[in-house]
């Protein structure tokens, strides 16, 4: 059996097998399921697909018995080439909202090769939550912040907004003339049988980055004055920082030398000069830094800058809980990445989180946006040790079952098999 895989970014692998350099790329659940698949004695011949505008040229190259494609370009007519010359009895495509993924299933679809259409997330719910508890100045920019983004590019909320939702539209029409769909939650197989009622449904879980099923595990402390929460993303409102933020000062009066760790980039400071420009166009990282002064939370947040993979594994063994306050996420990589570490978890009952941690697995709060109930979570696992460990072995167990990557390869290989018709339908 031949396999096509398009993929929205371009691996470490791929980049290295072709000839380009890796730079920051993620995508270790794409490279952890497919090591996972071709280590397997039944594995599919493998191509790898990706669009990159780095090159001008196609360029093919193979790595561990993979062969792997970075096109120019993700125009249809590209594809029909590319499929014409590979000839895979399969399809898979890796996400629904980027323009590449639209125009391989076309390609594919006028081939008559079967595609399979894997989400990742859900962006019609993310384009309606993008920017929930936002107040309404930081939402609208005007004439001027516009006209200074067609050249320098900010992080405009209306802007972000009509991102969103454009790719939610894309989404919807991407999962229409979707025959076969694959998912991982009970959220995204609502999300799928609203927008492609007569697609068939196939579960499978993620395999995420290796450096997470190794030793050493997360180690059961006692959390003391000073516990360190950390939250892998906070540079756009839909992850939600700003009511991590409003939870904080609740639980500053119990632990008064409790930090915050954000992974990612913090408010950016130029100096007096750009700084009016600077939150003119970075309106969510201004008001994150406002909550932060206003709250009197000064050296209680900490961004770590990004953090490539065994330094963000090392991160969540450095901390005492893991929290995840965002208003809508399908299966997010970073809880599955702190369940299979055994880190205790807090999160917000939202999406598909439901479908990853139960109750007895961490602690789930609802609304998202609920400053008070996300404290009282928080505080629970803090004022409890014995609780947080026991709670953290739970989701680790949960973990190596939802991310096996042998029963998620097989899992996979079968889905490949009934839809070309190599196995039982």
């Amino acid at each position: 059996m031949k396999v096509l895989w398009l993929v929205s970014i371009t691996i470490p692998a791929a980049a290295e097998a072709c000839g380009l350099h890796a730079g920051e790329v993620s995508g270790g659940w794409l490279t952890g399921q497919l090591h996972a698949l071709t280590n397997r004695p039944d594995s599919p011949f493998l191509t790898v697909c990706s669009v990159d505008s780095r090159t001008k040229t196609a360029l093919t190259g193979g790595k561990g018995g993979i062969q792997y494609r970075i096109l120019p370009d993700g125009e249809r007519d590209t594809f029909t080439v590319l499929l014409r010359a590979e000839k895979p009895d399969l399809v898979h495509i890796w996400g629904t909202e980027y323009p590449a993924a639209a125009a391989m299933q076309d390609a594919a679809l006028a081939l008559g090769i079967p595609a399979l259409i894997g989400i990742q997330g859900v962006m019609g719910d993310c384009a309606a939550h993008l920017c929930d508890g936002v107040p309404a100045r930081y939402l609208h920019s005007g004439p001027v912040a516009h006209l200074i983004e067609r050249v320098v590019p900010g992080s405009l909320l209306d802007s972000m907004q009509a991102r969103f939702d454009a790719l939610a539209r894309a989404e919807a029409d991407l999962l229409q003339k979707a025959r076969y769909i694959t998912g991982r939650t009970a959220f995204d197989k609502a999300a799928a049988a609203g927008l492609a009622p007569g697609a068939r449904y196939f579960p499978c879980n993620e395999t995420l980055r290796p450096a997470f099923y190794t030793e050493p595990t997360w180690q059961p402390r006692t959390f003391g004055t000073a516990p360190v929460l950390l939250m892998t993303q906070g540079n756009y409102p839909l992850k939600n920082l700003h009511t991590l933020l409003l939870a904080l000062p609740a639980l500053l009066k119990k632990w008064p030398g409790l930090v915050l760790r954000v992974a990612g980039w913090g408010p950016v400071d130029k100096g007096a000069l750009l700084r009016p420009v600077l939150d003119l166009m970075l309106p969510y990282q201004t008001w994150c830094a406002r909550l932060i002064r206003e709250n009197g939370l000064e050296g209680h947040v900490q961004y770590t800058g990004p953090l490539q993979e065994q330094k963000m594994r090392q991160a969540y063994l450095d901390a005492d809980l893991f929290v995840l306050p965002s208003y809508c996420e399908n299966s997010p990589n970073s809880l599955g990445e702190a369940m299979l570490l055994g880190m205790p978890c807090v999160a917000a009952r939202a999406g598909g989180i439901p479908s990853m941690m139960d109750e007895g697995e961490g602690l789930l709060y609802d609304p998202p946006g609920d400053a008070q109930r996300l404290a009282d979570a928080l505080a629970a696992l803090l004022s409890d040790t014995d609780r947080a460990s026991a709670l953290g072995q739970a989701a680790r167990r949960r973990a190596q079952a939802t991310h096996d990557p042998a029963a998620n390869a097989g899992a996979l290989l079968g889905i490949y098999k009934t839809i070309t018709g190599e196995g039982a339908v």
